[in-house]
């Protein structure tokens, strides 16, 4: 096994002599196979090790008798040990997302903080395995990719190395049996209570069972397929992201339209990812979705339009370029006011326009096509109408549902953009909410054969 990751190190050219490898370490299966691992070879490159391992505080007393054993171990083996505790779940609160995200965020971060005590000299090491890998593709295909996600993970991502990612869970426990090596089981790894764990534990071994018992090593051929395919067409796009004529600066990035929508459609992607990437300096939170609303702004070349997209950028067009730019800082809009039933509403801070208006109940009047105009039963309307934006803990019962849903996971199944959640108006009453205007009304206003009297709103842009 030390033969098959030393190969696996050479080949990609993982780690150099005298590189620091900051090694993650939770104390479980696949981390301290990892380390183990790296301690015997350590002697034929000549690298050092410093082990991190992270406390989420999630388990109570479990956590830290991780820390701690992993602390001993460390101080067995005679290498450096570095720990932090941390709020996972308060962290994914406070930043409004998930606790799996949350704790990859608050790992990496301390990992990267050591690696720069020594000086940014060497890499992370992290114990993702061929398994991990086949969970990861399942996770990107089910929320939809393309050959860049598919591909997976890389042995080599920055300054993220994965010396054992062609090493298989199997085989990390066989290995741990045959040596006799203690680990920590983390018990909450066999509950499905996260998306990734409902993957391993339920849909794999169905997969396993009921189609193909060789899925984890199907899906890692796939991955290589996927990165030779990616790799290929990306470099291409990088070579005609500098043929464009371009113009870069800290604030903006303009690529010329003309060429830009001569080149085929995949390239077209993959070079405004590229402008973007330059621009921030990552991807985070940049969706398929985001990219396409670029290009159609660009197909349509409505010159002076711009759209927003994430991160604070935001694409414009001008007679010759599209232009990826850093939005200059907007004053947050405050809005929570009474509509008026007799007159016509003028929101000003959103330039819209909004019309009341309650009368008999006649189904040949209502017209459920428009986006903008609904109706309503008045009679379940308690206590007036109001206006206003989203607040944490929203919830409401789409149309069609049976149940309440959370506006925040109504907005992600809508795919809508997070930067746009904040300015999509809600109508309320002192019961709760009608519309989210523009997507759904509630499925407990709706009309139905016991109406008497309709409200209808209809909302217009005041242009």
């Amino acid at each position: 096994m030390e033969n098959k990751v030393l190969k696996t190190i050479e080949k990609y050219n993982l780690i150099k002599k005298h590189d620091n490898i900051i090694v993650g370490v939770s104390g479980g299966p696949d981390s301290i196979f990892l380390l183990s691992i790296l301690d015997k070879i350590k002697q034929k490159i000549k690298f050092n090790i410093v082990v991190c391992h992270i406390n989420h505080g999630t388990r109570g007393i479990e956590t830290d008798k991780d820390e701690i054993f992993v602390k001993k171990l460390c101080k067995k083996m005679k290498v450096d040990f570095h720990s932090i505790k941390v709020d996972m779940n308060g962290y994914a609160k406070e930043k409004s997302i998930s606790s799996e995200e949350a704790g990859r965020e608050l790992r990496y971060d301390f990992f990267r903080k050591i690696l720069k005590k020594y000086n940014n000299k060497g890499s992370v090491a992290v114990a993702h395995n061929k398994n991990d890998q086949a969970e990861t593709m399942i996770m990107r295909f089910l929320r939809g990719t393309g050959i860049d996600g598919l591909k997976g993970m890389d042995f080599k991502n920055g300054d993220i190395i994965r010396p054992v990612l062609n090493i298989s869970r199997e085989e990390i426990e066989k290995y741990i049996a045959d040596n006799d090596i203690e680990v920590r089981i983390d018990e909450t790894n066999k509950m499905d209570i996260y998306r990734r764990n409902k993957i391993r534990l339920n849909l794999i071994p169905d997969i396993k069972e009921e189609y193909n018992p060789s899925i984890i090593d199907t899906l890692y051929r796939t991955s290589k397929i996927m990165k030779v395919d990616s790799d290929f067409i990306n470099n291409y796009a990088n070579t005609q992201f500098d043929n464009l004529k371009t113009q870069i600066s800290k604030e903006k990035i303009s690529l010329d339209k003309h060429n830009l929508i001569n080149q085929h459609k995949a390239i077209q992607y993959r070079i405004i990812r590229l402008a973007i990437e330059r621009l921030i300096g990552h991807l985070k939170e940049i969706e398929q979705i985001h990219i396409e609303s670029i290009i159609n702004l660009m197909e349509n070349n409505i010159t002076g339009k711009r759209i927003d997209i994430s991160n604070g950028i935001e694409a414009f067009i001008n007679y010759k370029y599209l232009e990826i730019r850093l939005k200059t800082k907007e004053e947050k809009i405050i809005l929570d006011r009474q509509l008026n039933l007799k007159n016509i509403n003028y929101i000003n801070e959103l330039g819209l326009e909004i019309t009341l208006k309650v009368e008999d109940f006649n189904k040949n009047k209502i017209n459920q096509k428009d986006r903008f105009i609904k109706y309503f039963d008045y009679d379940k309307i308690v206590g007036g109408l109001f206006i206003r934006f989203r607040k944490s803990g929203d919830k409401f019962k789409p149309l069609g549902m049976k149940g309440n849903k959370k506006l925040k996971d109504f907005f992600i199944d809508e795919k809508i953009p997070r930067e746009n959640r904040e300015k999509i108006p809600i109508i309320y009453d002192k019961q709760g909410i009608l519309w989210v205007v523009g997507h759904r009304i509630s499925e407990n206003y709706k009309v139905n054969s016991t109406t008497k009297k309709v409200l209808m709103i209809a909302i217009k842009n005041r242009g």
